[in-house]
């Protein structure tokens, strides 16, 4: 199956199987978006992919027993069980619900974390419950190590190449899930100031590379 590049569009984590949509906003509850313009009240990170991506959004998760099941950046003190985020009918990806902020999400549409190409995580900086298991994740050095667990039990070791903050209208989709050598690992969250809805309006994305 083709294989398509995700863009961030709307809300703080929502990922669609739509095409052409390039715009990232908003941080908590997921709310699909039809179009770059369509932007719902919602505080959501959304994700969608656009022609030549090199995440599939509509392949199926990779063997349970590769899947990823546990995350750990022990700098930052995050100890996170890993849910997977796969197909709404609607063709939107599901993300963590509000309810388990302190749970990260894998995108089963790209790689397994240790596998070559871009493995993606993504977490709530906050929800309407408060503060969530990516709040401090811009407090993050390059060198420290993230650890990604199996349901194995082996655990892949990933260190922190980079970080940036983008606005959410001009997302790095490429240097994000564009294809690449590198058995690599990205960690998507919001940040920046709020916007008049309450939205954040840049995403925070770190860069690891296994080690």
């Amino acid at each position: 199956m083709p294989r398509t590049t995700p863009s961030l569009v709307h809300a703080c984590l929502v990922l669609t199987a739509l095409t052409s949509l390039t715009a990232l906003t908003g941080c908590s509850d997921a709310s699909p978006s039809k179009s770059p313009a369509a932007v719902a009240p919602t505080t959501s990170t959304a994700v969608t992919p656009e022609a030549g991506s090199s995440a599939a959004t509509g392949s199926p998760a990779k063997p349970a027993a590769q899947a990823p099941v546990h995350v750990s950046i022990p700098s930052l003190g995050v100890d996170s069980d890993v849910m997977r985020l796969g197909l709404n009918t609607d063709g939107t990806v599901e993300v963590p619900p509000a309810e388990k902020g302190m749970t990260v999400g894998w995108y089963t549409g790209g790689p397994v974390p240790g596998a070559q190409g871009p493995a993606v995580l993504i977490g709530h900086n906050d929800t309407r419950f408060g503060r969530a298991v990516f709040h401090d994740l811009k407090k993050i050095t390059k060198g420290a190590d993230i650890t990604v667990r199996d349901a194995k039990g082996a655990e892949v070791h990933f260190e922190v190449t980079g970080r940036e903050t983008a606005s959410k209208t001009a997302f790095p989709t490429n240097r994000v899930y564009g294809p690449t050598d590198d058995r690599a690992l990205r960690l998507v969250t919001c940040d920046g100031a709020f916007d008049a809805q309450g939205h954040p309006v840049d995403n925070l994305i770190v860069y690891a590379t296994r080690r």
